[in-house]
């Protein structure tokens, strides 16, 4: 009999501890050797740790939210599946580990014997008895139900002993399975109340935007609206998209904006630097490592175009779309997702006026990208023609750049844009 301790490795330059978002095993779980075990995060980026060797889950340290030092032992792996695990702490030298409903098990207690070299785990004891015609469901599945207005005794349960659980109630929905309300006596259609109330626990990413909002919102901002009129810079990317030639990217608004902004930044430098309060020093970045605000299924995430300066806007298209989709895919590195001097953030394509955007801290600077609309406006011969306008929502760190310097940025980028062969000289 053996036993595989796997630690929390060090998952990046300077980091001590790491938060475990989820895990993908349980105890007594067989694994093969490179299964994922759990996913762990730090700052903004997430890492998989894989299964060293083959063997049945005999331990686990820590629950999902919780954050764990480095060099700490998470699980530990029976490398003999013949052998009954045993996951007394005292005996692993591990903390007892979440039970199989994500909760912490109870000190004192070991769970089921893990199955002799079975592929799948054996079934949790049914904490539940059967009644006599109510359905087997725990209390969040029913609250679901009264919310999605399904009868439980007509949805399948896969659960032991017939219980429904929430994968059933989900694709029992999704199969057309609600229930029609039928027409009252005034004509109108009956609707159920809905009582459900669910509660969750805020880790990973989303606790990390939490405190990074937090701490950001202690900073005194101002906030920078102006129009740019954008009829010639969009005019100039549609025909550069028509031209472009087989293999380059499709260019959208934002290297044209970016392009603009690193122009505008060299009159307003200290619009590109980092301020630390409590060391009294303004970083001011001679290069500038554009952060680019990215929505993901997992929350608002950063990836960097480093060195912006040195690119045109193919190449910064190019890099743009090869970062988002990292960041949405979730494979984006550590080194991609920090070190930013300064960020943009868009909302125009879902739309919106104006945004009151957050500094990204330390960055002393954050332009927010608004919706193109199209207006009627006067041109110099008195007649009446379309325009395309779109609105920057700039915020800075007033104690490091005044509202005039904020003007004065803004203001230029509105140049260039307006001008847009004024990017390229």
């Amino acid at each position: 009999m053996a036993r595989h301790a796997i630690k929390m490795p060090d998952v990046g330059e300077g980091v001590v501890e790491a938060e475990i978002v989820a895990w993908h095993v349980k105890v007594g779980d067989t694994i093969e050797e490179d299964d994922d075990l759990c996913d762990v995060m730090t700052d903004k980026a997430t890492v998989e740790i894989p299964a060293p060797v083959s063997g049945v889950i005999a331990a686990l340290n820590g629950a999902e939210g919780d954050t764990i030092p480095v060099g700490t032992e998470i699980v530990i792996i029976e490398t003999d599946a013949a052998v009954e695990v045993d996951v007394a702490a005292g005996d692993s030298g591990a903390s007892p580990g979440p039970a199989e409903d994500g909760k912490p098990a109870s000190p004192g207690k070991d769970p089921e014997p893990a199955p002799h070299k079975s592929p799948t785990p054996a079934p949790a004891p049914i904490a539940q008895t059967q009644r006599s015609g109510k359905t087997l469901a725990s209390p969040a599945v029913r609250a679901r139900a009264l919310e999605l207005d399904i009868d439980l005794a007509a949805v399948p349960g896969t659960g032991p002993a017939g219980r429904v659980l929430r994968e059933d109630l989900d694709d029992f929905a999704a199969a057309g399975g609600r229930l029609i309300s039928k027409a009252g006596e005034s004509g109108g259609a009956n609707r159920t109340p809905k009582a459900g109330v669910t509660e969750e626990k805020v880790i990973g990413l989303r606790r990390k935007i939490a405190q990074n909002m937090e701490a950001a919102w202690t900073v005194p901002m101002i906030t920078y609206v102006e129009e740019i009129d954008v009829t010639e810079v969009e005019a100039l990317r549609k025909s550069l998209n028509g031209d472009r030639a087989e293999g380059q990217p499709k260019l959208t608004m934002l290297p044209f904006l970016a392009t603009a902004l690193i122009k505008a930044l060299a009159g307003v430098p200290q619009a590109n630097a980092h301020y630390d309060a409590e060391a009294g020093t303004l970083t001011k970045f001679e290069g500038v490592h554009l952060g680019v605000a990215t929505a993901t299924d997992k929350g608002l995430m950063v990836p960097v175009l480093r060195h912006a300066e040195a690119m045109d806007v193919w190449q910064m298209a190019g890099e743009l779309a090869r970062l988002s989709k990292a960041a949405r895919e979730g494979s984006a590195k550590r080194e991609e997702l920090s070190g930013s001097s300064i960020t943009i953030t868009s909302l125009g394509a879902i739309g919106g006026i104006t945004t009151t955007p957050i500094l990204n801290t330390p960055e002393t600077a954050i332009i927010g990208v608004n919706k193109m609309v199209e207006r009627p406006v006067f041109d110099g011969a008195g007649r009446v023609v379309p325009r395309l306008f779109m609105n920057l929502s700039s915020s800075f760190d007033h104690r490091i750049v005044d509202g005039y310097e904020c003007a004065v940025l803004i203001q230029k980028v509105r140049t260039l844009m307006e001008s847009p062969a004024r990017l390229f000289m």
